[in-house]
């Protein structure tokens, strides 16, 4: 719907739910009115080899994921598209912002740092995409938004595309848009999720999730599964709780590093990875084939959060599953959801792994546990031993050895025929008539009064 009117050149909002291929409703437009080396109209351009595209998208993940789906349509073209995002080196990327490029795609603040070093111009960008916009407005880029849409020229075209729109996403398209035609892919009254998703409400322990979990992976049907938690340190502690189980699980949070993240999602979409526990940072844009099963760990924040997330199954046609667990506590917080998003579940049943309506529901064989390895066996990770650990044992027994002995009488590192002949060298050095040991001198000094240690000790010599 969006094709014929972005080839135009007409700025336009695009509002539809996820998993519905937005991508490819503004990268083909793109794609199409930028000019790679060679042809003809390169030559004419104000400023060869700089960007004359930009899409802004609020997560690295994203980025990549709409990136790379670029690079495959334009490779036919020669379009060179750069993917720019923090937690890389800057060199790659300022050498092949110097080299050219027709297409960036990136994060707000590693285009913004890029900018202040003068290595990223997009004074003459054509068109201009904000990819999830609603996103970046959670996440605060907002400022950061309107600051790369300054640097912008105004004759460029803006697309927006977004799952919702909220009111401060109104007030920017307004603000920097010029009469966007505003293009909904469904009827305002319909559904915000995708209707090929199977959804299913528990009420659960939060001691039993694991469990459940566990049973789920092994359902029929049951295929790449994507667990979403709510904090980072619970992504961390339930991959290693499935790991254990002897399910290949892995996290994927905020605090890993960016090569991890990007080791950790690309063994997921080739199939090497089963689960992948993840905060919200994946639940935009991750555009994963054979996704069977997204599990809300937690009850989401609010209906948006939910939306995309169970978004990242059912995707393209397929069908999915989608499960939350919802705590004593957020009952609360999933009416709200429930009412916003007019869904049949505002009671959800008390439901334990054990319950014979969730093993129907999910299609659980009887006699199936939460764990496919037996129970006393475990996984078991090398701790490093203390002479792993740069020979510090060994170190310190030498520096002591050095000193003297000083720890052989304190510490008992040092062996008693080691501790007798030090025992015995002042007995033997006072027999030959040397000057008396150092201790009786030290404390003849302590025992002075008015700073008199100097000539106390002068006197006992």
């Amino acid at each position: 719907m969006t094709l014929s009117v972005a080839l135009m050149g007409t700025d336009l909002i695009g509002q539809a739910r996820t998993g519905t291929g937005k991508t490819l409703a503004f990268g083909i437009p793109v794609l199409q009115r930028s000019f790679a080396p060679g042809h003809p109209e390169y030559a004419e351009l104000d400023a060869p080899g700089k960007p004359q595209a930009l899409i802004v998208a609020p997560t690295r993940e994203l980025a990549l994921q709409v990136s790379s789906d670029l690079q495959l349509a334009g490779k036919d073209r020669g379009i060179r598209v750069l993917t720019v995002y923090g937690g890389v080196p800057y060199e790659p990327q300022l050498e092949a912002l110097e080299t050219g490029v027709e297409v960036v795609v990136g994060t707000p603040g590693r285009l913004i740092d890029l900018m202040n070093r003068r290595a990223l111009d997009i004074s003459h960008v054509k068109s201009l995409v904000l990819d999830e916009a609603d996103e970046m407005l959670d996440l605060g880029f907002l400022p950061d938004v309107e600051r790369l849409l300054a640097k912008t020229p105004e004759t460029r075209q803006t697309m927006l595309f977004s799952a919702t729109m909220p009111a401060a996403i109104v007030s920017l398209a307004r603000t920097h848009m010029r009469h966007p035609m505003n293009i909904r892919a469904e009827s305002s009254y319909d559904n915000q999720t995708v209707p090929a998703t199977a959804q299913f409400i528990y009420q659960a322990h939060d001691l039993d999730k694991t469990e459940m979990i566990g049973r789920i992976l092994q359902a029929e049907g049951s295929g790449l599964t994507i667990v979403f938690t709510r904090t980072k340190r619970s992504s961390q502690r339930v991959a290693d709780d499935l790991t254990e189980r002897g399910f290949d699980a892995s996290p994927l949070h905020g605090d890993m590093a960016q090569t991890a993240r990007e080791k950790a999602l690309a063994k997921f979409r080739e199939g090497k990875l089963r689960v992948l526990v993840a905060t919200d940072v994946a639940a935009r844009g991750i555009d994963v084939t054979g996704v069977t099963h997204v599990i809300n760990y937690t009850c989401p924040e609010d209906e948006k959060t939910y939306v995309h997330r169970i978004g990242r199954t059912g995707r393209a046609g397929a069908t999915g599953i989608a499960v939350t667990f919802v705590d004593w506590s957020d009952l609360h917080r999933w009416k709200m959801i429930n009412k916003a998003l007019d869904l049949p579940f505002e009671e959800p049943a008390e439901t334990y792994s054990s319950s014979e309506h969730f093993a129907h529901d999910m299609g659980i064989l009887a006699g199936i546990k939460g764990r496919v390895i037996p129970e006393g066996q475990v996984v078991i990770k090398r701790e490093p031993r203390k002479d792993d650990r740069g020979g510090r044992d060994g170190g310190r027994g030498g520096r002591d050895s050095g000193r003297g002995g000083r720890d052989s009488g304190g510490r008992g590192r040092s062996s008693e025929p080691r501790s007798q002949e030090r025992s015995s060298a002042p007995a033997a050095a006072t027999a030959e008539g040397d000057k008396p040991a150092r201790a009786p001198r030290n404390r003849n000094r302590r025992r002075t009064r008015g700073g008199d240690g100097g000539g106390a000790a002068a006197a006992a010599e």
